[in-house]
């Protein structure tokens, strides 16, 4: 009989006086910790995040979500958020709550902030897997004008691509992530790293990925490209995609612990 999934009950640390909402999954001594990453303005409760949990739940994993501050349960203003201090709360979460080797799962810009966290942290990070990763998309996904538009006004307002409502982007953000921009140079990281990326993203090219491949200096390294895939990746052959992708990072993961 399958063990009904049961969700982690939602908790909180502090980082730097903010009140960050989690959910962990605590599992045995040793085994790796998989976290999931949201993207911009998004949460830990989406469909990618609930089918992350439910995989480690049924593999025996421990796994950690969260909300950065401003977004979800977590307290704060989106507007105050940036990189930096959305970089900060995920390393935060990392030293306060886990034991052990950790996976990193971003969703895009929770990808790039996964590969923030794994050079910050390069001794706790053991894998990444990147789902329509977005590195640098302060840099390649505004236009000249728009970018002067931020720097005039603080703030822009534009239509979302994935959705109905208005993106917002302030202008400490973008200068955050200004500031944090990978794509200029190597990367730094030697542990294995999964892509996964849609030919049909609208949001982040699959040029993107490419050059994320060409960056990363490690030597193991695969992107695996979904011909109708779009930016969300959220339709059930994609999760299939993405945890079938995940199930063998914790493969090479607890292959390199034991």
């Amino acid at each position: 009989m399958t063990t009904p999934f049961v969700q982690p009950e939602l908790s909180f640390i502090d980082v730097d006086g903010r009140r960050i909402a989690v959910r962990h999954r605590r599992a045995a001594p040793g085994q790796p910790t998989v976290m999931f990453l949201p993207g911009y303005a998004s949460d830990m409760d989406g469909i990618k995040a609930n089918a992350i949990d439910r995989f480690a739940a049924a593999a025996g994993l421990a796994c950690l979500r969260m909300d950065y501050s401003g977004t979800g349960s977590s307290q704060g203003e989106f507007a105050a958020g940036t990189l930096d201090r959305w970089l900060d709360e995920v390393v935060a979460a990392v030293d306060q709550l886990v034991e052990g080797p950790v996976v990193l799962v971003g969703s895009s810009m929770g990808g790039w902030v996964a590969l923030l966290a794994a050079l910050r942290r390069p001794q706790k990070v053991a894998a990444l897997l990147g789902i329509a990763a977005a590195p640098d998309f302060t840099n390649w996904g505004y236009s000249a004008d728009e970018k002067a538009a931020l720097a005039r006004d603080g703030k822009l307002e534009r239509r979302n691509p994935n959705g109905p409502e208005v993106s917002v982007t302030h202008g400490g953000f973008w200068q955050s992530g200004e500031g944090n921009r990978l794509l200029d140079a190597p990367i730094a990281l030697a542990i294995p790293v999964r892509l996964i990326h849609g030919i049909e993203d609208r949001a982040v090219p699959v040029s993107i990925a490419l050059q994320l491949v060409d960056r990363l200096e490690s030597p193991d390294v695969q992107l695996r490209l979904i011909k109708s895939g779009g930016h969300n990746l959220s339709e059930p052959p994609e999760i299939d995609t993405i945890l079938a992708e995940l199930r063998q990072l914790v493969d090479l993961c607890r292959a390199y612990t034991t």
